[in-house]
């Protein structure tokens, strides 16, 4: 049951509570520069999900089983060098964005491929956008957030596991795309609106991005509310601490 809230509780946060976009603000590239249209927004999305998926899957592992120290694959063969002492405490961390990086662009190609493939037309309306989703800071975010919970971690118990990590990924893609998609509904309807020529473009797209980052602010706390219905033998014992 704890292990279902937890995902629960991640899951509401990433998509929600701390939106990649609106909150953190990350990936605001391709959310100005694929906000014109609904249909294209969506693919954007369906997109990003697919590859931040992608990527959360590949940085688990790699951090897990050859970056972090003790990883098995990292002191298996630096057991071949060093005393098994020596090897077990192998950190390899200091190249997870180099890693990340080359995760993330392999997870983008196949996308393109499959895209350019099966949805020749969607491949045509995304433009240079596409492969920039390579660059896209809400990926890498996903995977050095990731990383934090593998690595360095105090309480074994609090360490993260596939689940955990998928679960991030996805709502986390959930979460940019009910933003793009919102935001290039407001500027669908915005064509019909008399918008100055000074705020025209840009300017007013990042007005809305900033209020409809407030309004996301009403989202705080809620995860605090439901720790404490699905979780309130941990906070007794946070408060009695």
């Amino acid at each position: 049951m704890n292990y279902l809230a937890e995902l629960f509780l991640i899951a509401i946060s990433a998509a929600l509570i701390n939106n990649f976009v609106l909150y953190y603000f990350v990936g605001i590239c391709p959310f100005i520069g694929v906000s014109r249209e609904v249909d294209m927004a969506v693919g954007m999305g369906c997109a990003v999900t697919f590859v931040i998926t992608i990527a959360a899957f590949l940085s688990w592992t790699i951090t897990t089983f050859v970056l972090i120290p003790g990883a098995p694959l990292s002191a298996f063969i630096a057991g071949f060098f060093l005393t098994p002492e020596n090897a077990a405490l192998v950190d390899l961390t200091i190249l997870s964005y180099i890693v990340y990086i080359f995760a993330i662009a392999s997870s983008v190609q196949f996308v393109e491929m499959y895209v350019r493939k099966f949805f020749p037309a969607l491949y045509k309306s995304f433009g240079v956008f596409l492969p920039l989703i390579t660059t896209n800071c809400a990926i890498l975010f996903a995977c050095l957030t990731i990383m934090s919970h593998v690595s360095g971690v105090d309480n074994p118990a609090d360490v993260w596991g596939l689940g955990e990590s998928l679960t991030l990924a996805i709502f986390g893609g959930l979460g940019f795309t009910i933003a793009i998609v919102i935001m290039s509904g407001i500027r669908e309807e915005l064509e019909f609106c008399d918008i100055p020529d000074a705020l025209k473009g840009a300017a007013i797209t990042l007005i809305i991005a900033g209020i409809l980052a407030m309004a996301f602010m009403g989202f705080t706390g809620v995860d605090s509310g439901l720790k404490k219905v699905l979780k309130p033998s941990q906070v007794k014992e946070a408060v009695i601490h």
